[in-house]
């Protein structure tokens, strides 16, 4: 990393803009910031600190006060900063947060921070000038926080430890805790590989205890539910298989003499069932016998009120044909009642018009003097319509008036829109000429985001498909392990197998002789050809599902590789904020081509407006004398009729009046005739009904109608009292049919007692289900214990050799971890970096044993720190004088400078020597020179000025005379009158 340029205003004691071009002076390799006390020399470094990391070390907590104190209300405030790394050139600009006057109204607002980073565009043939020769990577603070930290790759606390060598915090990674230094290391050397080695071994270390664990709680469940077989209270925890053999014989044993019980029990309880079945069916015969009797004796108790039911139903029947009568007759009472009410209503209310005797002659004449007014009445009825058309095309003319002028002022207005419209029809093309260039910039960051959020859904997946290859390596190693015991146990039973096909007579397979004194026997179960098949087939499995997940690991390797690179090697947030923009573009443009079309078609608009407008003031005229004409039309034609209406209406008030008096008198004369009639029509309905009631009364035997209503019963009445008879000769006849059956006369009269045979039978019973019950638990528990005692061994026998892992894995994490039985606690990061600070160790003594004049030489101490604390990245000072080493925080001021300073140097030069390293091209030292005397001066100077050979810039912030008359090139601080600093540049020594 370079820096380059340094721009500052408003910033510090600075308050015009002031330009720092730092590759003036990579020819020198050397510079001297000088000026007074509190000019601003620290400010230049705070300022470069801000633009890389938002924070000044000197004010932290206090960033709102990076405004100068001198500016004016107008001055800006920022910080702009070029510099270089990995083969690219960066500028990043901020603006700190400060309080400004408000651009409306009184009073102050916050300006809030902003920020954004560049990169240089580079271009084939040349180079590009100006602004465009940079391109936007964010303009967010968190984003440019986000690019800065992966473009750096440096803390803020690491940068000020290896490059911004600041004012107090010069020595810190000299005194730094193994902790503090660890961190600084592991980012400058990507030690962090090892750290997720660790992490994966003690995964797989947990991933073997949780599955021994897993296998332990599984033997021991298995020997708690042998435990709960056998009703033991406890088991031994460790079972052999004596005592599994031993536990299944015993139950074995209780369950065949439980199932000798239970059927003994069975067939004992079959004997007393049959009996008490026997007594139950004569004792139902008793009960049937005696039902029966008595239903035939409540029966007969009721015959005389079953008699009157029977008359009751029969002379409703009779009644239910004259009941309708009844009601016609009602009916038509009621009818000529009402009749003969209107009658009368409507003579009173004729009377006072005429006489009763001539209605229908008086119907007539009116009726006639209707039809003579009827013409007048309707052109009475058109006035209110004349009236209307009269006041609407007074309104119309006034209307197509006020149209005329409208027309008249707009002939004179569209030729000043027209040309507003071109002018914005110009501006607008000129946005939407560019929605191609934005489309296809939204396209293509869009397909990196994909790119990007598939990378991180691919990572995620191959960290899954490591851990699966893990577990199926693991799986494949224990099934070998298994084959391989198979086979040994094979072989080793070879002499068993063949002693068991030995024929006493027979020669032997091996040996020939046909004795066979001391034939071989076997400890276990045999191990057959298919046991082995079976094992060879589990290897062939489990290598199967190895080679796949390792396959998968692969192609999601390969898949991440591709997405990373289709995403340019940027984040998802980084590509967010640049999607963000591109899309507001797109947005712009689009929205731009829209407004385009509606520009144009408004254009178009008004030129038709415009060829239209003639047309349209010549109809406007037209119509305002059609208008004219029809108004005064109605106007006189209102007149005639008027005089018409004015000889009909007599004395009423209108036509319409005197219409209505004519026709209330000829509707209380028809009303009057219709009355009459409705009269003499009810009194023949009547007379009717009364007659064939009279008839019906005699053919159905009653006197009268209160004697048939007396007798008529509802359907739901005489329902129920002919379902009460039917159940009645129901009853009586089941009860006879039930005294008549077969074998009832030779049941005994004496009751059946059952409940000895009941009791009997009852115990038997539960004697026999609980035999069963006792027979199919120890079943049950037989079955389950079989079972159970199988799955132990199995387990019992698979886990030997998954523990011998687990220990192995153990002590490697323990080892790798810096735990026991690593007595140094240094762990296999720790143990990298150590390699790495050794190599500083050995760059910074170089300068240091100059520098002392062969005093003093730094040490790598990697021994084991007080209460056991995590050790490897120690350091201390050995003094040659003396023999001793000792530790960093006893040195002088002066030799802490000095060997501060050596091991930023030899840190640098580590660092940029590594290879895909960071490389530290510029260096900044401030102050502590003053602390060395003359001799030690010089040394130190001729350290620094070594470094230049590497192609290094190193600036330095000193009052000493000595450096400014050794050091030619110069940033010269100098404050003004008014209290501000400006910033020059000079080549000449004092």
């Amino acid at each position: 990393m370079r820096i380059r340029t340094l721009t500052i205003a408003g910033f510090g004691p600075y308050r015009d803009e002031q330009v720092v071009d730092f590759d003036r002076f990579a020819t020198d390799g050397i510079f001297l910031i000088t000026g007074k006390t509190g000019a601003g020399k620290s400010s230049i470094l705070d300022a470069i600190c801000f633009a890389l990391y938002s924070s000044v070390p000197r004010y932290d907590g206090t960033q709102s006060k990076l405004r100068s104190d001198h500016c004016r209300v107008d001055d800006p405030s920022f910080v702009e900063l070029e510099f270089s790394a990995g083969g690219c050139d960066y500028r990043v600009r901020r603006v700190p947060e400060y309080e400004r006057p408000k651009k409306r109204g009184e009073g102050v607002a916050k300006q809030a921070h902003e920020a954004s980073l560049s990169v240089r565009v580079t271009v084939a043939g040349g180079t590009v000038a100006g602004e465009d020769a940079w391109r936007v990577l964010a303009a967010k603070p968190v984003h440019v926080a986000d690019e800065l930290s992966r473009i750096v790759g440096l803390t803020k606390d690491q940068f000020l430890q290896v490059v911004l060598l600041a004012q107090n915090r010069f020595q810190e990674f000299l005194l730094a805790k193994n902790d503090e230094r660890q961190g600084v290391l592991r980012t400058l050397f990507g030690s962090k590989r090892f750290e997720r080695l660790e992490a994966a071994l003690d995964d797989r270390r947990k991933l073997v205890q949780a599955s021994l664990a897993s296998a332990d709680e599984v033997f021991a469940h298995h020997v708690a539910q042998i435990a709960r077989l056998l009703d033991l209270e406890e088991a031994p925890a460790r079972p052999d298989a004596g005592w599994f053999a031993a536990a299944l014989a015993g139950l074995a044993e209780q369950h065949s003499t439980a199932k000798t019980a239970a059927e003994a029990a069975d067939l004992r309880f079959g004997v007393a069932d049959m009996e008490l079945r026997g007594l139950l069916d004569v004792r139902t015969l008793q009960q049937r016998r005696l039902v029966a009797a008595t239903t035939l004796d409540q029966l007969a108790a009721q015959q005389h009120e079953i008699a009157d039911a029977r008359a009751t139903v029969e002379a409703a029947r009779r009644a239910a044909p004259v009941w309708p009568l009844i009601g016609a007759l009602r009916t038509t009472t009621t009818a000529l009642d009402a009749a003969k009410t209107t009658e009368t209503a409507a003579r009173t209310a004729y009377e006072p018009l005429g006489d009763v005797a001539l209605v229908d002659e008086t119907i007539d004449e009116l009726s006639a003097r209707l039809g003579t007014l009827a013409d007048v009445l309707a052109q009475e009825k058109l006035l209110p319509r004349l009236d209307a058309s009269i006041a609407q095309l007074t309104t119309k003319r006034a209307t197509i008036d006020a149209d005329l002028t409208e027309a008249t002022e707009l002939g004179a207005a569209l030729p000043e829109r027209l040309e507003l419209l071109n002018g914005q029809i110009t501006t607008t093309a000129v946005l939407a000429g560019r929605a191609d260039s934005a489309s296809a910039t939204l396209t293509r960051v869009t397909a990196a985001r994909t790119a990007a959020a598939s990378a991180v859904t691919l990572a995620r997946s191959l960290d899954e498909a490591t851990v699966a290859h893990v577990v199926a390596s693991t799986a494949h190693t224990a099934a070998a392990v298994a084959h391989d015991e198979l086979l040994l146990r094979r072989l080793s039973g070879h002499a068993a197998e063949l002693a068991a096909q030995l024929t006493e007579g027979a020669p032997c397979a091996v040996c020939g002789s046909t004795a066979h004194p001391a034939p071989a026997t076997g400890d276990g179960e045999p191990v057959t050809p298919a046991d082995l098949e079976a094992a060879r087939a589990t290897i062939d499995s489990r290598r199967g599902e190895t080679e796949t997940a390792l396959a998968l690991v692969g192609d999601l390797t390969t898949r991440l590789a591709e997405a990373r690179a289709r995403a340019d090697g940027k984040s998802v947030e980084q590509l967010d904020g640049q999607l963000e923009t591109a899309t507001h573009e797109v947005h712009i443009c689009r929205t731009a081509v829209r407004e385009l079309d509606e520009l144009e078609s408004a254009r178009r608009a008004v030129r038709e407006a415009l060829e239209q407008l003639a047309t349209t003031l010549a109809g406007l005229r037209d119509a305002r004398d059609e208008a004219s004409a029809a108004l005064t039309d109605a106007v006189t034609r209102r007149s005639g009729i008027a005089t018409r209406i004015e000889t009909h209406r007599g004395d009423a008030p209108s036509v319409s009046a005197r219409v209505r008096v004519i026709e209330a008198h000829l509707a209380a004369a028809r009303a009057l005739t219709f009355a009459l009639a409705e009269t003499r029509s009810r009194q023949v309905a009547h007379d009717l009904a009364r007659a064939t009631l009279e008839r019906e009364l005699v053919e159905q035997g009653f006197d009268d109608v209160p004697d048939a209503e007396r007798a008529r019963l509802s359907p739901s009445a005489v329902n129920e009292l002919e379902a009460l008879i039917r159940r009645h000769d129901e009853k009586a006849a089941t009860a006879v049919a039930t005294l008549e059956e077969s074998g009832m006369a030779e049941v005994p009269d004496e009751p059946i007692d059952v409940e000895p045979a009941r009791t009997l039978r009852e115990a038997e019973l539960e004697h026999r289900d609980a035999a069963f019950a006792a027979a199919t638990t120890l079943s049950d528990r037989l079955d389950q214990l079989r079972v159970v005692i199988a799955k132990a061994t199995e387990h019992q026998e698979a886990t030997g050799q998954r523990r011998a892992e687990f220990e192995q894995l153990r002590q490697l994490a323990n080892v790798v971890r810096g735990e026991e039985p690593n007595t140094r606690r240094m762990r296999l990061e720790t143990f990298v970096l150590a390699a790495q600070l050794e190599e500083i160790v050995a760059a910074a003594n170089t300068r240091l044993r100059a520098m002392s004049g062969g005093r003093y030489a730094l040490e790598h101490d990697d021994a084991l720190q007080y209460r056991r604390a995590s050790s490897g990245l120690g350091l201390a000072i050995r003094d040659e004088h003396t023999g001793r080493t000792r530790a960093t925080h006893s040195l002088s001021g002066g030799e802490t400078f000095l060997a501060s300073l050596a091991l930023a140097l030899g840190l640098a030069e580590v660092v940029t020597n590594q290879a895909g390293g960071i490389t530290l091209d510029t260096l900044f030292v401030d102050e502590g020179f003053g602390s060395l005397d003359a001799d030690t001066l010089e040394t130190a100077m001729s350290t620094l000025d070594g470094l230049r050979q590497g192609g290094r810039t190193i600036g330095l912030i000193s009052h000493v005379e000595a450096m400014k008359e050794q050091i030619p090139a110069k940033l010269r601080i100098t404050v003004s009158p008014q209290g501000h600093s400006s910033i020059s540049e000079s080549y000449e020594l004092v």
